[in-house]
């Protein structure tokens, strides 16, 4: 059987290869960084990374990593339940819910495991999961998993999102659930409006802060801060992945009867390992860190509005934004490629995202600004998309 399979197999590699979409990986054998090297031993500055607040290598994690290998040892060997929790996942948890205002919190593996064991325990069919259009796939998995009837508006649309909500007024509960930040565009959802209708039709907010959490805010507590609405959302999910140190490990955060539940039923915490000690050790250094000083968030908002504003001078297409996410759209998959392509070669490190990344006909190269970053790299970079797009006609 496998002979036929395998063919078919060869036939729909060859086709996503001839339509330009065929994804390859690049080596890294640096730590991740501003500057990082490849396996090439090229020297290229990064701009395509989650690394938001430039945490990924920071000295003090890794202290903080490696003084709990002693203390803790490596792994947990087990779920939460059974024999995989420590004094430091307790710790951890406790310094999210204190971070965002919340109430209690529970860790997974990675928020893709956090949005995919949210819904299933909490809603049935009785219900309903009103979520934007362009929320993440880790959201749309997860609200698959669950019985509730489904609705979706257009992103960001409060107009659609009003005329979902009515419609799901017959039922039990109501949940609605939005990205804060859309990781393929970087607009930042209007989370203040969407409290305010869910308030108006007796329904639930949920906001994944993946993008948003250690990035918008004065302080980098997300979009319920930068809304002034802490307290105002039952559930919050982020990642330990991105702007909080890089590595591994999610969490979902809010009232206390939610989290309750989840620890009861949410399968991906049931039945998965807990992170390692280590993961655990370095997100309580890293919250301290975010708590003691906002001088990571303030450098990134300027780099991301410096870097913003020169794209646009020279004539990018750039969607609007108001996060560390700048997506220059090319629209073609190829051109996105090939500009990509051309870009590392002039020692920037960006890749090119199309379907089914985002829709047909919407390709684009995102950037991600960090903290990491100094203002040589951005005129860097500024100066290889000037070049870039004029060679291949992007601009003029």
């Amino acid at each position: 059987m496998y002979n036929n399979y395998r063919d078919h197999l060869d036939k729909t590699l060859n086709e996503i290869k001839e339509a330009g979409l065929y994804k390859n990986e690049r080596i890294i054998v640096s730590p991740q960084g501003a500057e990082i090297e490849l396996n090439t031993g090229q020297k290229v500055l990064n701009f395509c990374a989650n690394n938001y607040l430039g945490l990924s290598n920071s000295p003090s994690l890794i202290e903080a990593a490696k003084s709990s290998l002693d203390d803790h040892g490596y792994g947990m060997s087990s779920v939460r339940f059974i024999c995989g929790t420590t004094d430091l996942h307790k710790e951890l948890e406790k310094k999210i819910a204190e971070f965002f205002s919340t109430e209690d919190t529970i860790l997974y593996a990675a928020c893709f495991d956090a949005n995919g064991g949210v819904f299933e325990p909490l809603l049935n069919e009785e219900d309903a999961i009103i979520s934007d259009s362009l929320n993440h796939a880790s959201i749309i998995d997860g609200v698959r998993l669950c019985k509730a009837e489904r609705y979706r508006y257009e992103n960001a649309d409060m107009s659609d999102l009003e005329k979902q909500l009515k419609l799901a007024q017959s039922k039990r509960f109501r949940l609605v659930v939005t990205d804060g930040v859309f990781s393929m565009d970087g607009n930042v959802a209007p989370l203040d409006k969407i409290v305010a209708l869910a308030d108006k039709y007796n329904a639930m907010v949920m906001v994944d802060e993946s993008h948003s959490a250690g990035v918008v805010g004065k302080t980098g507590r997300g979009v319920t801060e930068l809304f002034n609405i802490t307290g105002k959302v039952e559930i919050i999910t982020g990642t330990l992945g991105k702007a909080f140190g890089g590595a591994i490990g999610g969490f979902t955060t809010g009232k206390k009867e939610i989290i309750e539940i989840l620890r009861q039923r949410s399968r991906p915490y049931l039945f998965s390992n807990s992170i390692p000690p280590m993961v655990a050790a370095a997100g309580i250094r890293m919250i301290d860190m975010m708590t003691e000083t906002n001088i990571l968030q303030d450098k990134l908002h300027w780099n991301s509005e410096y870097f913003i504003v020169g794209m646009k001078k020279l004539g990018f297409d750039i969607k609007p934004t108001k996060s560390a996410i700048c997506a220059v759209m090319l629209y073609e998959a190829r051109l996105s490629q090939d500009f990509a392509a051309r870009l590392l070669e002039e020692g920037i490190y960006v890749i090119g995202f199309y379907f089914p990344v985002v829709a047909k006909g919407q390709a684009r190269i995102r950037v991600q600004l960090s903290a990491g970053h100094e203002k040589e790299h951005l005129d860097k970079a500024l100066k290889a998309f000037e070049k870039i797009g004029k060679e291949l006609g992007v601009i003029k």
